[in-house]
């Protein structure tokens, strides 16, 4: 037998017709995992694609043909794809639609390691099939004949129902060949993919923004994101800030890899082999800064705030410390490219910088929170998310500016990944005067939003969002006002505001004064209980409020997270889930605790130090649950030992 099929037996592989009226549900299903396999499959990149071309059926067997060796007759390819079944109403060029697709495998450091298939897309009979092949370097084509499946949309009657279901069809099941990269064992596809396919059907939701990486050649990506990843993976090692070292190491190693990628289709589209210069501006790390001067590309990075993996960097690397305003003084004549990614308050500045520094610049900004030209961005647009509406406010910034203006999706552990590109200029040199008068009055016109509403909402002195005005009512004149009246850059002072500033004699008030509220809800069952330790009730963060008087709770509303924030950071005593706050039971092990909780919770190693004292042994009325030796904290004062 040649061939078999294989129903998902997922709930979601079945779909009723009312939850899915038309074909076009498998194609949108169908066309994520032509187009973006590696949504399914992480073991893969992503897909380059061939143009597809509509042709009948006896164009489809010419195209086959060549392909087709011993191995299998093309004959029971025709019947695996049903060309003998001929249905002359339909039979035009329209009944079948072919490409070929070349998968990329995620680690791919040569090049070499690619994968071609030839998709066959019948519209008559709601199926997709998947033929690999194989390609020589004189151009020797063999079909992976064993590999060769096939996913179908069906019409299944049942009583007073139809429903239309999902099936898989391989050729050569018996023989099936996984290689673990491309092609996973046929079980994989049936258990995984298929309900995937179903669910997509049945959402066909659509995104509000492009595929990732469509601006660039993806085998390119894919290769130097693997160099540059190798290359620099020992920063996460020495990583000294407080951040996560993983998640901005290997976000900054992709973000260089797009643009030295980008940069690199420039120069050929030029046909010039300088390296383009940047400028950084809100540089933060330096990470960005560090990996284009290594890679060969001149230029620096600028933030208000010196980090402490600067001076990690060497010589090499090209960073300063300085306030940027958007004014005369912070122009870049010379510089070929400008860099904004994360630049908060200088996000949308950035294309008029850059607009404004030379006919020449160009800009690259990937934002994050959103700000306007002196505020923070005020939304007006329910039908869009706020994220949609404000990347289309910086795209209409650029688009103002003279930009052709693109927006592409990277590849980066944020879900804020969307950059806007500003390359050539839509207009003649010679008409600068008449962009720039359009320029000013895009953004007087942004200003008075502000001005008119009689607040104009900057990062004031305390690090929170409030009116320009010092603390006299006077403006706060910044060098910005020739540009824009409002600007205010953000303090150089990071202000900490996770409520582990808070005096500590304030802190242990109100874990005190919450904890005896917890065990005060079981006091009255222990006795008829036969438990030895109170462990206490639980409260929802709203009833905790109602425990603390009002310049507590002004305290606290001055934090990032207020209460629940204070509660979590003493874990010690607190466990905090799902909006409630209940006594940490050191004893037990709840599989919805986070890894970080359990490793807490280990026994400390032989001979290690007890820097702190145990809140349970002393203010619990039945002290600690763990014997002295099995605690990570000092049972009393001979019990501390200090480092």
């Amino acid at each position: 037998m040649y061939f078999t099929e294989v129903e998902s037996m997922a709930q979601s592989s079945e779909i009723n017709m009312t939850d899915m009226r038309s074909a076009d549900s498998l194609w949108t299903a169908a066309d994520v995992w032509i187009k973006k396999p590696h949504v399914v499959n992480k073991r893969l990149c992503g897909v380059t694609e061939t143009e597809y071309r509509d042709v009948d059926t006896a164009e489809l067997i010419q195209v086959l043909s060549p392909l087709l060796g011993t191995s299998i007759k093309i004959a029971d390819i025709s019947m695996f794809l049903h060309t003998d079944i001929v249905d002359k109403e339909h039979e035009t060029t329209g009944r079948w639609c072919v490409g070929v697709r070349t998968l990329i495998p995620k680690v791919n450091k040569t090049g070499e390691c690619l994968y071609k298939e030839v998709i066959i897309k019948d519209i008559v009979g709601h199926a997709v099939t998947f033929i690999p092949f194989e390609e020589t370097d004189v151009g020797q084509v063999t079909v992976k004949s064993s590999n060769i499946y096939q996913i179908q949309l069906q019409l299944k009657p049942e009583e007073c129902y139809i429903y239309r279901t999902l099936s898989l069809h391989a050729l050569m099941p018996e023989q099936w060949c996984s290689d673990g990269v491309a092609y996973p064992k046929l079980s994989w596809l049936y258990t995984k993919l298929l309900p995937k396919l179903s669910r997509w059907a049945l959402e066909s939701k659509t995104s509000e923004f492009k595929s990732t990486l469509s601006l660039i050649p993806l085998e390119k990506y894919s290769i130097l994101y693997q160099q540059l990843k190798e290359k620099y993976k020992e920063l996460v090692k020495v990583w000294p800030e407080v951040t996560d070292p993983e998640k901005f190491v290997f976000e900054d190693v992709a973000i260089a890899t797009y643009l030295l990628i980008l940069w690199g289709e420039e120069r050929a589209e030029k046909g010039t082999s300088t390296k383009q210069s940047f400028v950084d501006l809100g540089c933060g790390n330096g990470l960005l800064v560090h990996i284009l001067n290594n890679e060969g590309h001149p230029g620096k990075g600028m933030d208000i705030r010196k980090r402490k993996i600067w001076d990690m960097y060497g010589p090499g690397t090209h960073l300063e410390e300085n306030a940027i305003t958007p004014s005369n003084d912070f122009l870049f004549p010379t510089t070929d490219w400008l860099i904004g990614n994360h630049s908060d308050e200088l996000t949308p500045w950035i294309p008029v910088i850059a607009a404004r520094s030379s006919y020449s610049c160009r800009y690259f900004v990937l934002p994050c929170c959103f700000f306007d030209f002196c505020g923070k961005y005020q939304r007006r647009q329910c039908k869009k998310s706020q994220y949609k509406e404000y990347i289309d406010f910086i795209s209409d910034v650029s688009t103002v500016c003279g930009f052709y203006t693109e927006e592409d999706c990277l590849r980066i552990p944020s879900t804020k990944r969307v950059c806007i590109i500003g390359k050539g200029r839509k207009y003649r040199e010679a008409e600068e005067a008449l962009v720039e008068k359009q320029r000013s009055d895009y953004i007087r016109r942004r200003e008075a939003l502000f001005t008119n509403s009689g607040v104009s909402m900057n990062v004031n002195q305390s690090g929170h969002y409030g009116p320009n005005h010092n603390d006299n009512g006077q403006n706060i004149s910044t060098p910005a006002n020739d540009w824009v009246n409002g600007f205010q850059p953000r303090e150089r002072t990071e202000t900490i505001r996770n409520c582990t500033a808070l005096p500590r004699d304030f802190v242990n008030e109100v874990v005190l004064r919450v904890a005896k509220a917890l065990l005060s809800l079981t006091e009255s069952n222990m006795e008829s209980s036969n438990c030895a330790w109170n462990t206490g009730g639980s409260l929802l963060i709203s009833e905790v409020v109602n425990l603390l008087d009002q310049s507590s709770l002004q305290a606290l509303k001055k934090e990032c997270g207020g209460l629940q924030t204070l509660l979590k950071n003493n874990y010690q005593v607190f466990r905090v889930e799902g909006g409630s706050v209940f006594i940490r039971d050191w004893r037990t092990h709840t599989p919805a605790q986070s890894s970080r909780m359990r490793s807490k919770r280990k026994a400390p190693p032989t001979g290690a130090l007890k820097t702190r004292l145990c809140w349970f042994h002393i203010h619990h009325p039945h002290g600690c649950p763990l014997p002295c030796e099995d605690c990570a904290f000092a049972h009393g004062e001979t019990d501390l030992k200090k480092p």
